[in-house]
């Protein structure tokens, strides 16, 4: 019979690439990882790598075994998440990976539902962008991340992610008030200094095409993903910036102003997890706790 860790260890040299790849994610040695693939090999009677240069790459018969991979490990998690369902209480640890303004805005007050709820529930929580969470909600590093998708920058649906949407949140320019941009419009910042998220992020290409369509490139003298950070620059009169409503949550903008930008884009927030655990108690339970805090 095949060895489960083994298709896995399998399915993850696909997904990632290199032996030292999957050794890193999995926190094994790459000699370790080579060493139990070759037990597999051993076991399927086949030949499922081929070395090319200093790497391998997987042949024909691997990637059958991949497809299967995919079924098996997805079943096996409904297994557990009908198991988890059958009991009373729900317990457990449950990995999140966040970023930065749901932490801020909707995670406290779920975390306080569910410990209200579930004191049996431990929850930790990451914060990470989402393309490191899903690739380790695929690695099964987190069970649940909190997802992202701008305006005009599709994402393509991740296969074996099970995708929940949350909330839609406008984005908006902020700008100092009484400040040498006092009641501008988009096109009238053309000289104007801006705080983007880095260029090569989804939210920080999404903030250059604002001001490209405006008809203006932007003079993006910071680069931060802290979306603190960036409205500090811009209370102190440093720069403009775009930041969704959300960060607004149990707060307000005090001295800054807030215009919306044109056509008022809307970021889509979603908590995406691996669709053979969409069932456990544990992942309903954060889930359910989100969307009534979202609603507040």
């Amino acid at each position: 019979m095949l060895d489960v860790h083994r298709l896995r260890l399998l399915r993850e040299l696909d997904r990632l690439g290199t032996l030292a790849a999957v050794a890193k994610a999995l926190n094994y040695s790459p000699s370790a990882i080579s060493q139990q693939l070759s037990v597999l090999e051993a076991e399927t009677g086949a030949r499922l790598l081929e070395h090319v240069g200093r790497g391998v790459r997987l042949t024909a018969q691997a990637r059958i075994l991949v497809r299967h991979a995919e079924v098996i490990l997805e079943r096996m998690e409904l297994a557990e998440a009908e198991l988890a369902a059958s009991m009373t209480d729900v317990t457990g640890t449950l990995r999140v990976a966040s970023f930065q303004s749901v932490m801020l805005a909707l995670v406290p007050g779920a975390l306080s539902r569910l410990s209200a709820e579930h004191p049996g529930l431990r929850v930790e929580i990451t914060q990470a962008e989402a393309g490191p969470a899903f690739a380790g909600l695929l690695a099964r590093d987190f069970d649940v991340v909190l997802g992202e998708c701008y305006p005009g920058v599709p994402e393509p649906a991740l296969p074996g992610v099970d995708e929940e949407d949350l909330l839609e949140d406008e984005l908006r320019m902020v700008i100092p008030t009484g400040g040498p941009w006092h009641r501008a419009k988009l096109t009238d910042l053309a000289e104007a200094p801006f705080v983007f998220d880095p260029g090569d992020t989804i939210t920080g290409r999404w903030a250059r095409q604002i001001c490209r369509s405006a008809g203006f490139e932007p003079d993006v003298r910071f680069q931060s993903p802290d979306l603190l950070l960036q409205l500090r620059l811009v209370e102190t009169g440093h720069a403009v910036a775009f930041v969704p409503d959300l960060l607004w949550t149990g707060r307000t903008p005090g001295d800054l102003e807030l215009r919306h930008l044109p056509g008022r884009p809307r970021r889509r927030l979603y908590t995406g997890v691996r669709s053979g655990s969409a069932e456990q108690p544990a992942i309903r339970a954060f889930r359910a706790a989100l969307q009534l805090t979202a609603r507040v």
